[in-house]
């Protein structure tokens, strides 16, 4: 090799990861003997030396986790991310966070920062755009790195883990068919964006089987988005007497936007949102949702990434966490 060894290359050859080698070095009883021995076997074929020193001046990067979110402004994102640190501190590890907006030049930029900054492992909610800027650099830096309620790249490189979106929009619908509905619209979320796809899959499949035409109303998730709808709805599609939401803060736009109209939400206009945001319960009328059972997700995740660090037991390409139907006033018929 004409130049000298890295953590990297001990790692690439082990077939462990970067933060793997580290805790070999750092003598930790968390790793596994054989991995011990196939980690100390690569760095003699490769002739690595360490560098204690340079360890120590690095040493206060330990056990940092690099928490990247494409909207902390959504509470949904807020408290997955809110969840996922608390159940990191409480195994004695510090969690950096940073919010993208659904740029994803940002996205690659804070990244690329967090790397330098000798993070231990990357969990990601990934904006849209330009994935080889964050993805390829997260692998040359051989960081464990998990995608978690988006997938944008391949999820045998990158493993992918996110509540069952069809299955919430398949027991919405399925709700809304049993309360009386007719005719049945979906309402936000991006066109080709995979995670729309998903949220609508459920949805989609429930009306077919009824021999039922669907309706997308399709944008920008949001209250702004939600409230635009309902006038929509009311003007456009009069035929419409039920609506699942992309999200909750779509739904609660809906139900600011019905109010205006004077469109009563329950017996005239049936909506379930998606998620089950604290706001849900404290709408008038209470929305109902899809349970995602968010704080869960994030304390799941935390588990699953220390378990790769600490024991190097590498996720499932995927992972699909279990969701609920939490039915409220807005989509009863009595």
């Amino acid at each position: 090799m004409d130049k000298r060894p890295t953590i990297i290359d001990v790692a690439t050859l082990a077939g462990v990861s970067k933060s793997t080698v580290s805790l070999v070095l750092q003598q930790s009883p968390l790793v596994k003997d054989q991995t011990r021995q196939d980690v100390r076997r690569a760095m003699s074929e490769l002739g690595y030396v360490y560098n204690r020193a340079a360890a120590n001046l690095r040493s206060a990067n330990a056990g940092l986790i690099g928490l990247v979110i494409n909207d902390l402004r959504n509470p949904f994102f807020t408290e997955f991310a809110t969840s996922l640190q608390m159940a990191l501190s409480a195994r004695g590890y510090a969690t950096v966070i940073a919010n993208t907006d659904e740029d994803p030049g940002l996205q690659a930029q804070v990244v690329g920062a967090m790397l330098e900054h000798s993070v231990s492992a990357l969990i990601v909610s990934p904006a849209y755009g330009a994935e080889s800027a964050t993805f390829d650099a997260i692998a040359r830096a051989n960081v464990p790195a998990l995608q978690v309620l988006r997938r944008v790249v391949d999820s045998t490189r990158f493993p992918f883990a996110a509540p069952d979106y069809p299955e919430g929009s398949r027991l919405a619908t399925e709700h809304l068919l049993a309360q009386g509905a007719k005719a049945i619209a979906f309402v936000g979320g991006l066109e080709g964006r995979a995670v729309t796809q998903l949220r609508m899959s459920g949805f989609l499949a429930a009306l077919a089987a009824r021999g039922l035409q669907p309706l997308h109303l399709p944008g920008r998730p949001g209250r702004a988005f939600g409230r635009e709808a309902a006038h929509r709805l009311a003007r456009d599609h009069g035929q419409i007497d039920a609506v699942l939401c992309f999200n909750d803060l779509t739904a609660l736009g809906l139900l600011t936007g019905c109010a205006e109209l004077g469109r009563v939400v329950g017996p005239d206009l049936k909506v379930v949102g998606f998620d089950d945001i604290e706001d849900c319960a404290q709408a008038f009328p209470a929305l109902s949702s899809v349970r995602c059972d968010i704080a869960g997700f994030g304390r799941a995740m935390a588990e699953t990434v220390l378990n790769w660090l600490e024991k190097d037991q590498r996720p499932a390409p995927e992972t699909v966490t279990p969701v609920t139907l939490v039915p409220r006033a807005s989509s009863l018929a009595k």
